[in-house]
């Protein structure tokens, strides 16, 4: 499964994040893994939770960071969520169509059984028709 969170830069879609990764790592029985352009978030994480800092990767666009998710889920059978802040600069689709990806996302997440939530900073009119119906939160 994939979910949105979505809205402006700016608009609070970090903190809706860290909140929701921070209550859900007390409910599930494996592992989390939080995907951020930086480690600035690191004391705001549960200390269960795995950052990792994309930036660090030279991930240079769309197939490469969807290899590096790939590679990550074969490393962590346990690996039930995956969160992505700032998920259109580490994914390196700013300026572009962001749909191919998410599909992709809910094909991997379908086949490996983790979720995916990822905050994107479009605003909900923004999105792809196709992309609507997994907003949960919209800032």
């Amino acid at each position: 499964m994939v979910q949105l969170i979505v809205g402006r830069k700016g608009k609070g879609k970090t903190k809706q994040l860290l909140d929701k990764v921070n209550s859900e790592i007390k409910e599930i029985s494996g592992s989390i893994v939080y995907l951020d352009k930086s480690t600035q978030h690191m004391y705001e994480l549960n200390n269960k939770v795995r950052l990792i800092d994309v930036s660090q990767y030279m991930i240079e666009n769309s197939s490469e960071f969807i290899g590096f998710v790939c590679g990550i889920i074969s490393q962590d059978h346990d690996l039930e969520q995956m969160y992505f802040d700032s998920f259109l600069k580490i994914s390196s689709l700013e300026g572009k169509d962001i749909l191919p990806v998410i599909e992709k996302l809910e094909k991997i997440s379908g086949t490996f059984g983790v979720d995916f939530i990822l905050s994107v900073s479009l605003d909900k009119e923004e999105l792809p028709e196709g992309l609507k119906d997994k907003i949960t939160v919209s800032l």
